[in-house]
């Protein structure tokens, strides 16, 4: 019988397996190309790495894993509104007030419920649900009958899918968006491609719009929302030799977000220094972008994302 070098017998992959990470509860998925792990928290995905490669997401050194507090890194889910609410279409902001409003929404710092985990064949199938609106204090106020699933499946690729689903009795409005941190060599050495020609929100010059003139090269803190965007984005990095494709769907909008040096010191659950090893690209619903369910109506967007060496 083979052994690994602690002496015991190896799993069998597909596998998943049930996890702690100091105070969450996570699910620990190994395939024979790459492992995954997704905490219930959130429905956070915090590791994807192909064995032998390079990390394709990027996690904070400094993270806490603790309850209630979304983890610094990985794939955060935000919705029903994405960054500061007030900073939403006014259709947003009418469905929301009063109480504890915290930026990207209500749902990355309660658990999720696992309603499906499925192996089939070399891939791997997770299903998890916001838990019913009426069963939750932070969401409460939201209607009746709102429904939240994320499905993630890992084959040769990661796909995440998030879908809303308006079972309540009244006309829905929101903003959303799977924020992903990247992993790179060094931020001095990537850039991202698909932006040429497009229009942007440059959120820290008084949110004027403008034109990306060439391919995106990340040189101080860039907090940018991009619109009416093509379906795939790629992040070229140099140094590791390859390039992270990024492919959106049930999407035109994504935000591109690196701190840089002065404003990486004030946040938490993040190195001084980290700003140079991440880049998020963020696929979302956002501004013009955003989502309008009338009754029975539902919404997916998702995202694919996946590394090739520069040439492929």
């Amino acid at each position: 019988m083979t052994t690994t070098d602690d002496g015991t017998a190896p799993q069998e992959v597909p596998h998943i397996q049930r996890i702690e990470v100091n105070q969450l509860q996570c699910l620990r998925i190994q395939t024979a190309r790459a492992e995954l792990l997704v905490a219930e928290q959130g429905a956070q995905v915090l590791r994807y790495q192909v064995h032998g490669q390079e990390p394709v997401i990027w996690m904070s050194e400094e993270a806490a894993f603790e309850a209630g507090n979304s983890v610094r890194g990985g794939i955060p889910v935000c919705w029903p509104w994405f960054g500061d609410l007030m900073r939403n279409p006014p259709q947003v902001q009418a469905l929301h007030s009063g109480g504890r409003l915290p930026a990207h929404g209500l749902v990355r710092g309660i658990d999720w419920l696992l309603q499906e985990s499925a192996i089939e064949g070399d891939s791997v199938r997770l299903v998890l649900a916001i838990p019913p609106t009426t069963d939750s204090p932070s969401l409460r106020h939201l209607p009746a009958g709102l429904e939240l699933r994320l499905e993630i499946l890992l084959d040769d690729r990661l796909h995440l899918n998030l879908t809303t689903r308006n079972n309540s009795e009244q006309h829905i409005a929101l903003t959303q968006a799977l924020h992903s941190y990247f992993a790179v060599s060094s931020i001095h050495n990537v850039a991202v491609e698909g932006l040429e020609g497009q229009r942007y929100i440059e959120t820290l010059e008084g949110w004027a719009e403008r034109q990306q003139k060439r391919e995106l090269v990340i040189s101080n803190e860039t907090d940018r929302i991009y619109l009416d965007l093509p379906p795939q984005l790629a992040i070229r990095d140099e140094n590791w030799k390859r390039r992270i494709r990024i492919e959106a769907s049930g999407s035109t909008s994504a935000v591109v977000w690196n701190p840089w040096a002065s404003k990486a010191r004030r946040l938490s659950q993040f190195a001084d220094d980290a700003w140079q090893r991440m880049l998020c690209i963020e696929t979302a619903n956002v501004m013009e972008d955003l989502i309008e369910l009338a009754p029975g109506e539902a919404h997916s967007m998702g995202v694919a994302m996946w590394a090739e060496q520069l040439g492929g």
